[in-house]
């Protein structure tokens, strides 16, 4: 099964970040970006499957793009940070990406999870 995951932490909370949009894209090969799908955290800040059901994971490079402004505005926090892009790039035959994302309003961090 293919798939690639996300999970977002409020780092300043303490706590999942719920309710973030979050775009998944993929890039062709002469540059030009396309949706794969969109998505809510849900109550513990995970968005458990971004791609399609069923759908093989082509190799290329992926965009997550995190809409952090909605985020922040609801909770009443100004950041720095009105979205934030993660670019990674899925080999012939890699099947899971989990790309979690360590967020607060003056920074963030991401790794590639398990």
């Amino acid at each position: 099964m293919s798939r690639i995951s996300t999970h977002v932490l409020d780092t300043a909370k303490g706590k999942p970040a719920a309710g973030v949009p979050v775009r998944l894209e993929r890039q062709d090969s002469s540059g030009k970006w396309s949706a794969v799908s969109s998505a809510r955290t849900d109550q513990d800040g995970r968005c458990g499957q971004l791609t399609p059901d069923g759908a093989a994971l082509a190799a290329g490079v992926y965009r997550l793009t995190f809409d952090t402004a909605n985020y922040f505005t609801a909770c009443g926090v100004e950041s720095l940070y009105p979205a934030i892009e993660i670019l990674f790039r899925v080999r012939s035959g890699e099947t899971h990406f989990h790309i979690p994302l360590l967020l607060s309003p003056n920074g963030y961090t991401t790794y590639r999870g398990s």
